[in-house]
């Protein structure tokens, strides 16, 4: 199915947003779709990245990258967004060096490959998916048994909503992950040749 709105042209941005385009291409090797269908809006992309770095890449809490990128399969899961699933998944089983577990999480988390603190992780991301209303004093106690703090909790559930937002834009407008991404950590990667 292709996309119900066109890629923005890289040649067309404004120098911010090529920049830090090209920076991921370099890393990743291609330019994942989110950022040239979000780039339509440049306003838009600016604040939606800033908010996902400042979520995703932060150094401080206990969560792990992996920790962050299975919360956010799983829930998109239950959001049914295929290009954060696969895109996400691709991550989670790169940090977490688990080729099945993007999809065991996607599928049913409560049977897949994970520990006792990221199952208790994902129940408390799965009712802020769900029924974030619902949420009340005695949701965080389990946590804390898991050595999560308060932080740690704000984090998962900001996490949740976030991806909540951005499933929702990548379904409505046919966003479809990159070919690359399906292969991501399930093969091991080629390794340079010597010169």
């Amino acid at each position: 199915m292709p996309a119900r709105y066109p890629l923005a042209e890289l040649a067309d941005l404004p120098e911010d947003i090529r920049t830090a385009i090209l920076a991921v291409q370099e890393k990743a090797g291609f330019v994942p779709n989110v950022f040239l269908g979000l780039a339509r809006r440049p306003a838009e992309w600016r604040a939606f990245f800033a908010y996902h770095d400042a979520l995703m890449l932060k150094e401080e809490g206990s969560l792990t990258k992996g920790d962050r990128e299975m919360i956010v399969t799983t829930t998109s899961a239950r959001n049914q967004c295929l290009y954060c699933v696969v895109a996400h998944g691709a991550l989670l089983r790169i940090y977490e060096k688990k080729p099945l577990v993007a999809d065991q999480v996607a599928v049913n988390y409560r049977k897949a490959d994970i520990t006792p603190r990221q199952r208790a992780m994902l129940d408390f991301a799965m009712k802020v998916c769900d029924r974030s209303h619902e949420i009340d004093e005695a949701d965080f106690p389990p946590l804390h048994a898991h050595g999560f703090d308060d932080e740690d909790i704000w984090d998962i559930a900001a996490i949740t909503a976030f991806f909540g937002l951005s499933n929702r834009l990548a379904s409505f407008s046919g966003m479809q992950p990159n070919p690359e991404f399906f292969l991501m950590g399930r093969v091991p990667r080629e390794k340079k040749q010597a010169q």
